[in-house]
């Protein structure tokens, strides 16, 4: 079985400046705001939730096809799939823009100011999941509009079960967008407050989703996830983290667990468990493709977490 992820591939650039923004932002001059933030930190990070996905399926053993639009700065992002065996199949290189990429400036009060240039990710459409051969099951996550939109009409159409996992790209669509997601989709996952935004936007609550849907999986960062069924409901808890290093991608990492569990056919008690310690593992890292782990690794960790043996 393969799985064809639809999303994103980017560059997160990480810099720390070490002080507080407060003191360099003075409260009335806010209206003609022109501050420089010296940064003698910076991490560039290989990021993107097409490729954040197939990397944590990877570590699980999987082979996927990540599908993404790229651009003409991609070559270090090309080698550094390479050198993790991660598929390039359907990565296009546009010519004349660039990989979609964050620009992230952190203080020492945690405060963040964010700037992303989707470059190459907002012509994603131009990729069709009939160029995939072989593909039993999909995800549509954060990418271009027209490309989400397109995709899951595409996985529809061809009869391929989807996740539709909306992410940061929820505020592109309104209530009619997502609610033709989720008739489409099989399964969907949010975390709590997009969940809120979801049903904000369609009107609908949990009983709506699952008459339509195989399941919808809400999570909850440490208070663990909940995973919603027509059959019922099934509180998954957290996996605890040797240390708490950096959120980012801990949602890719769920995810690639729900995929593991799906491409597996395993109950949901277990998949939901194997997506909390993969979210779990990625915490202890910084960055989105840092944390490794053996097979026989994460089976003794899945046993120190949940008391049994996966």
């Amino acid at each position: 079985m393969t799985a064809l992820i639809c999303g994103s591939a980017a560059y997160d650039n990480i810099m720390v400046f070490e002080d507080s923004f407060k003191n360099h932002i003075l409260p009335d001059k806010i209206h003609i705001l022109n501050v420089a933030f010296l940064v003698p930190n910076l991490r560039r990070e290989f990021g993107g939730c097409a490729t954040n996905i197939a990397y944590n399926l990877k570590l699980l053993g999987e082979d996927s096809l990540p599908m993404a639009t790229v651009g003409q700065d991609f070559a270090p992002y090309t080698d550094w799939m390479t050198q993790c065996k991660l598929r390039q199949d359907h990565i296009r290189v546009l010519d004349g823009v660039f990989t979609a990429q964050a620009f992230i400036t952190t203080d020492l009060d945690d405060n963040q100011i964010t700037a992303f240039h989707p470059g190459a990710m907002n012509q994603s459409e131009l990729n069709k999941v009939s160029d995939a051969k072989g593909v039993t099951i999909g995800m549509v996550s954060p990418d271009g509009r027209a490309g989400m939109i397109e995709h899951a009409e595409q996985f529809a159409e061809a009869g391929i079960p989807f996740i539709f996992d909306p992410g940061q790209g929820m505020p592109m669509f309104d209530g009619d967008d997502l609610r033709k997601f989720v008739k489409e989709a099989t399964w969907v996952t949010v975390n709590d407050y997009e969940w809120q935004l979801l049903k904000d936007r369609t009107g609908w609550d949990v009983a709506d989703v699952t008459a339509q849907t195989d399941a919808l999986i809400v999570t909850r960062g440490a208070q663990g996830s909940s995973i919603f069924t027509k059959d019922g409901e099934f509180d998954i808890p957290t996996a605890k983290p040797s240390a708490v290093e950096d959120p980012t991608g801990c949602g890719d990492a769920y995810r690639a667990g729900l995929l593991y569990g799906l491409l597996h056919k395993l109950d949901w008690d277990t998949t939901g468990r194997i997506a909390s310690l993969m979210g779990s593992i990625k915490i202890e890292q910084n960055g989105t493709q840092n944390h490794k782990f053996t097979r026989d690794e994460f089976e003794t960790k899945f046993k120190a977490a949940f008391g049994r043996s996966l």
